[in-house]
């Protein structure tokens, strides 16, 4: 099973981009983040007349994940839980039955925070408070569970190109990284770090500045696998080349393949 997570920074911007995308790459299941759509608007048929079965959590303009998936699909849920009131779409899981085994599969797209201090940091603290708590409730489930997007957190200095500039930054303040770890430490495994510890790999380049084409990037995409998946893990690998691609997004695609 070919899981790969991609913040297309807007569906309607990255139509062809995306289908071209999908055409080459073939996931068995894609999780998008920052569709920027409604339910209701999103291309559905683009996918459609690929083979994919899609879901999506929309939101006007904002956010919005989708699970596209050539697999069957299970019990589909939308929305982080722990706070009703929270509107904004950034969260959205389902069972992805596989040729073997169900992996439980979640695409999310983590608050940035910025700036820092202030409300918009103090809603990424509490929403990865909320994370943590779903997802020990998903390490009971004891199935594989992988919760994969753009997590806008640089995990270490190793994974951005200059990190004293991100210091001050909500992606890689203590406490964000502090919130990371301790989901690591319920025992989830994050992915590409278990496959490969080479520095200079990264998942998103501002447009501006250049940053693409000196790579001035960071790691900001990943794949936490519980122990179950973590047992299935073949590989983890980043596919930079579509950042170089037209009309590309800032992210690309970061995979997994799992034995399932």
């Amino acid at each position: 099973m070919r899981i790969a997570t991609f913040n297309i920074n807007g569906v309607k911007a990255r139509i062809g981009t995306l289908g071209d995308w999908l055409d080459d790459a073939k996931p068995d299941v894609a999780l998008l983040q920052e569709i920027k759509s409604v339910d209701e608007a999103f291309p559905r048929e683009l996918f459609e007349d690929r083979g994919y079965t899609v879901e999506t959590h929309g939101q006007k303009g904002f956010n919005g994940v989708a699970i596209l998936s050539k697999l069957p699909l299970e019990d589909i849920s939308r929305g982080l839980p722990g706070d009703d009131s929270d509107e904004q779409a950034r969260w959205i899981e389902a069972t992805v039955m596989g040729d073997t085994q169900p992996v439980r599969v979640c695409g999310l797209y983590l608050p940035n925070g910025n700036p820092v201090p202030g409300p918009k940091y103090d809603y990424k603290l509490a929403w990865m408070a909320r994370l943590h708590a779903h997802a020990q409730g998903l390490l009971e489930s004891e199935m594989p569970v992988v919760m994969a997007g753009d997590y806008n957190i640089i995990p270490q200095d190793a994974d951005a190109a200059r990190p004293e500039v991100w210091q001050e930054d909500a992606l890689a303040r203590p406490e964000s990284r502090s919130a990371f770890r301790r989901l690591l430490n319920l025992g989830f495994t994050e992915a590409f770090r278990a496959r490969n510890q080479a520095p200079g790999m990264y998942s998103f380049w501002d447009y501006q500045a250049g940053a693409w084409n000196r790579n001035d990037g960071i790691r900001i995409d990943h794949h936490l696998l519980s122990p179950e998946a973590a047992d299935l893990l073949q590989d983890c690998w980043i596919e930079k080349e579509v950042r170089g691609r037209e009309k590309p997004s800032d992210h690309v695609p970061v995979w997994v393949d799992l034995a399932a």
